[in-house]
């Protein structure tokens, strides 16, 4: 029996992997805690087995991703949605492990971002995701990785969607809003995974921590909330469970968020992606 909180519950990045993880087990969890809705990113393509030598190559990646939400439609009240790219990390498997020059990761990247726009253009995903690494790197892979990510926003425009990034810890990616900006992509349609409670240009897509939270509904602008689930048994305590976000809204809803409550979970996934997520719910 599920834990019906009276409000659409939207994680906004969590990975689900049917053959190595919980897969549907952890959306059951999320739907009996009360969770509605997902955006279900893919995995880096290297925890998938996957290593690609052309972008063609990230189908299988993507593709697992599209048919795990197609099990966890059947499952949710909601619905789930996928959001595919390129894990910026890449970069350092092809230069450091794989020898490639810095420009040719770049290329690969690109190509990979290209097949996945394929899938929003058909309507198989509503989101992209890129970004750049959140450790240090190289000045040369540093300027490749923001030409991936600078691609990726391009490619957003193109289609018309959302682009969800991976960056270096911070309160402050005014720039990367302007790059998006500069080339057609609307900066609120641009989200920070693993974000604060504050951000200046995208969307913050704000990690399910109390005191992130508490931020972010005094505040009043635009977020979103997530877990960063990696399905991964390897690492069973990395980051949150899926039923975080459900739990969170609860605690939220205890103190009287409710404002906070629809604007993360109702208004910025509509001003974000474009869907409805109380249109979408079955009761």
């Amino acid at each position: 029996m599920s834990d019906d909180l009276g409000t659409p519950v939207l994680d906004n990045h969590l990975h689900l992997d049917p053959e190595h993880g919980r897969g549907i087990e952890a959306v059951k969890d999320f739907a009996r805690s009360g969770g509605t809705h997902l955006l279900v990113v893919n995995k880096p393509s290297w925890l998938l087995g996957v290593e690609p030598q052309e972008g063609d190559d990230f189908r299988p990646v993507f593709e697992t991703t599209i048919d795990v939400v197609a099990s966890a439609n059947e499952i949710l009240s909601g619905r789930a949605w996928p959001v595919l790219g390129v894990h910026p990390g890449l970069v350092s498997k092809l230069v450091d492990d794989r020898d490639f020059a810095p420009d040719e990761a770049r290329d690969l990247m690109q190509a990979g971002l290209d097949c996945a726009a394929e899938y929003v253009a058909d309507g198989e995903a509503v989101a992209l995701k890129t970004g750049r690494p959140h450790y240090d790197v190289t000045d040369a892979v540093w300027d490749a990785s923001n030409e991936v990510l600078r691609h990726g926003l391009e490619l957003g425009a193109d289609e018309d969607c959302a682009v969800q990034l991976h960056t270096e810890g911070t309160d402050d990616l005014s720039e990367v809003a302007e790059w998006a900006e500069d080339v057609g992509l609307p900066a609120e349609k641009v989200v920070k995974h693993y974000a604060g409670g504050r951000l200046k240009g995208p969307t913050p897509s704000v990690m399910s921590e109390k005191d992130r939270l508490e931020v972010a509904a005094e505040r009043g602008d635009p977020f979103l909330m997530e877990t960063d689930f990696v399905d991964d048994p390897d690492r069973p305590g990395a980051v949150m469970g899926p039923k975080t976000v459900p739990r969170r809204v609860r605690w939220m809803q205890e103190r009287e968020y409710d404002d906070a409550i629809r604007n993360a979970h109702v208004e910025t996934p509509e001003r974000v992606y474009g869907f409805d997520t109380t249109a979408t719910l079955d009761r």
